[in-house]
């Protein structure tokens, strides 16, 4: 452990003299943690900056122990000029006017599945998910910051009021009223997630169409035997549901802009079949992506309006 850390410390730029900035370390494997004595106060509040780093496999929690006394005029946060490490987000949102509050989400979303949908706005400076205590279950909500502040908005925009199997997502400043929303002078950011527009999701009444968003690349739609096996994965994993009497899954166009490619669109028998199969595959993976799911006008699905 002391080589790894010494080795992040001086491969980003944070240590701040030759040699190691980690003098010694403790662990204490029976309760899973550790304590790190570093050679400099300073040091160690960069340090600060690898809360959230994988570790053989497992993300690392970095704090200050209980019975630290901060120093009268220091800092403990890390320096505002840190980048942001690649691949590191951290599990301390402090507070700030850019801190989301994230609630409404349903107790069965892991982690990594929400922390997998905040992401497709950007990267994530730091994120947590409230858990019980006593049980590790998640208590329905979560806080986050994302790297790029300018993404702050457009995430609140994009989520707040997401239709969530049967829940509906609150996204907001966790300090409401810090700043006020500019978004109608924004330009709005391009979502990372193919097919996916947030700002239509949850707005369309239950219906027997039903879109699915983030669960294809457009290029895993270009090759004919790739396509036919998700086009046979989606009607079996739907016919679980109900009478699926149709699927239509644009297909890219080389020059051509291809209205909904990316997006899956299943017809249903019934608009109980369809709600059925809404409640249980929002929030599933598929292929590694966090499955979100929309109602479909069925006049526009029939007319092909995707």
């Amino acid at each position: 452990m002391m080589d790894f850390f010494n080795h992040q410390m001086k491969i980003t730029g944070l240590a701040q003299a030759a040699g190691n900035p980690i003098l010694a370390c403790q662990i204490n494997l029976d309760k899973n943690f550790a304590f790190l004595e570093f050679r400099s106060v300073d040091e160690t509040t960069q340090a600060m900056a690898f809360d959230g780093i994988n570790f053989q496999g497992q993300p690392l929690k970095l704090r200050r122990p209980r019975d630290y006394q901060p120093m009268m005029g220091i800092s403990e946060l890390p320096a505002s000029n840190v980048p942001v490490l690649s691949g590191v987000v951290s599990t301390m949102v402090h507070d700030s006017i850019e801190k989301l509050f994230v609630g409404g989400l349903p107790n069965y979303l892991s982690e990594d599945q929400v922390k997998e949908l905040l992401s497709s706005f950007g990267q994530l400076r730091a994120f947590n998910l409230v858990k019980d205590s006593a049980t590790s279950l998640s208590k329905g909500y979560a806080f986050c910051e994302y790297a790029d502040p300018q993404l702050t908005d457009q995430a609140i925009a994009g989520l707040n009021g997401m239709q969530l199997g049967d829940k509906k997502l609150i996204v907001q400043r966790a300090s409401v009223g810090a700043k006020h929303n500019q978004m109608s002078q924004q330009v709005p950011v391009q979502i990372q997630v193919p097919g996916l527009n947030l700002n239509a999701v949850g707005t369309q009444p239950p219906t027997e169409v039903l879109c699915l968003m983030n669960m294809v690349a457009t290029e895993e739609l270009v090759d004919e035997e790739e396509y036919d096996d998700i086009l046979e994965d989606i009607r079996e994993e739907c016919g679980k549901y109900g009478v699926v009497k149709s699927i239509e899954i644009p297909r890219p166009i080389e020059g051509v802009d291809v209205p909904g490619c990316g997006k899956i669109f299943v017809e249903f028998n019934s608009v109980l079949d369809c709600q059925k199969a809404q409640q249980s595959l929002t929030g599933r993976k598929f292929a590694n992506r966090v499955v979100v799911t929309s109602y479909y006008d069925p006049d526009k699905y029939h007319r092909r309006e995707f």
